[in-house]
């Protein structure tokens, strides 16, 4: 039998009547019908699974992305602890620089003892009020002194060398006015200056500190 005979025959099957159909038909048709079966309950059955399968995939990604996220994070932590300690140290060395209440009479002679250090004369020394901060106190002090432009700038070393902060601020040079010139070597100038230096505040003073502020701000929100 030809492909032309067998699809002639199949065309000649009568669908009501599967019985008048060739064993053969019928055959292949049980077959054809078991496969067909047999498919669709193997997909009602590998679906579920198989979209189980995809939520499990998909939350593993997710997973995954969140533990690369956490150890990122982790490593940043340790990166900013371990900055955090150097700016602790850092902080420290600086704290150190700044002398508490009893060690400012010290610093101030140390100022003065470079005054005289670089031969400079001494026209005013005036401490003015602390102005304190946060954690610290400014403790400015008004000096006028006479001499040359290089005693001057050897002053200006002087303090900069110290172990604790000062600093040189408002500074103003000028010739003596002409009343002074006869008391005055020539090519002697006058300075006036702020030296600065700092302290740092005790306990006391910065519980002081933080409740004047605070009182400060209730006045201003009223």
């Amino acid at each position: 039998m030809n492909v032309q005979q067998l699809i002639a025959e199949l065309q000649t099957l009568d669908s009501r009547n599967p019985g008048s159909w060739p064993l053969w038909v019928r055959i292949a048709a049980s077959v054809l019908g078991g496969l067909l079966v047999l498919l669709a309950g193997m997909f009602f059955m590998v679906k579920p699974a198989y979209e189980e399968l995809q939520a499990d995939e998909a939350k593993e990604l997710n997973l995954r992305k969140q533990f690369e996220e956490n150890q990122g994070k982790a490593a940043a932590l340790e990166a900013f602890k371990a900055q955090l300690a150097e700016m602790e140290k850092d902080f420290g060395a600086m704290l150190k620089q700044l002398p508490s209440k009893s060690e400012v009479a010290n610093l101030l002679n140390d100022i003065s003892q470079a005054r005289v250090a670089s031969s400079l004369e001494e026209e005013l020394f005036q401490p003015q009020p602390d102005s304190p901060r946060e954690f610290y106190a400014e403790i400015p002090n008004k000096i006028i002194v006479t001499g040359t432009y290089h005693e001057m700038g050897n002053f200006v070393s002087a303090i900069a060398a110290l172990p604790r902060i000062v600093t040189i601020d408002e500074v103003e040079i000028d010739v003596p006015a002409k009343a002074d010139k006869g008391k005055l070597t020539e090519g002697t100038l006058r300075m006036q200056a702020l030296a600065k230096t700092y302290r740092y505040l005790d306990e006391d003073e910065i519980a002081e500190a933080a409740s004047v502020e605070g009182s400060s701000k209730a006045k201003s929100a009223k």
